[in-house]
């Protein structure tokens, strides 16, 4: 199995998926996502996303009822070096821009507007319509397991 290769310092960004497959244990993903919390808990990166990915994260839990699902998501960004950002008028002028640019959903261009802004070393995600956005420091999971 393949795995992500993580700058020795600075911010990582994280998408949706990489929370649900975390928290959910995902059989094909949750082993390559669990060294990004590592290593931020050790404290050599940060690990960043949008307060956005609430509203995406955790949806499913709500609507089971899975209260332990729930408590893990939010428990996440409860550790160590991690941060959830606010959507500043700066970030959504960024993604309206990224969405006429590039055609992204919303969502989407919220989440690399926010990683663009911030500096970030690494956006780690598994939505290959990232890849449309010039100077993201892209790395897709997909493409991790593929070259191993």
């Amino acid at each position: 199995m393949g795995r992500i290769v993580l700058p020795p310092s600075g911010i990582v960004y994280v998408d949706a998926q990489i929370v649900i497959y975390t928290v959910d244990r995902n059989a094909k993903y949750a082993s390559l996502c669990q060294p990004i919390w590592d290593a931020a808990t050790a404290g050599t990166i940060t690990v960043i996303s949008s307060e956005l990915i609430l509203a995406e994260t955790l949806v499913a839990p709500l609507r089971s009822g899975n209260l332990v699902h729930l408590a893990a998501r939010e428990a996440l960004w409860q550790q160590a070096n991690t941060e959830l950002l606010y959507v500043t008028e700066a970030v959504i002028r960024d993604a309206a821009q990224l969405r006429a640019s590039y055609g992204l959903k919303t969502p989407d261009a919220i989440h690399a507007a926010t990683a663009l802004r911030y500096g970030c070393a690494l956006f780690v995600s598994n939505d290959t319509g990232f890849r449309r956005v010039p100077n993201l420091p892209l790395i897709l999971l997909d493409d991790v397991l593929a070259a191993s």
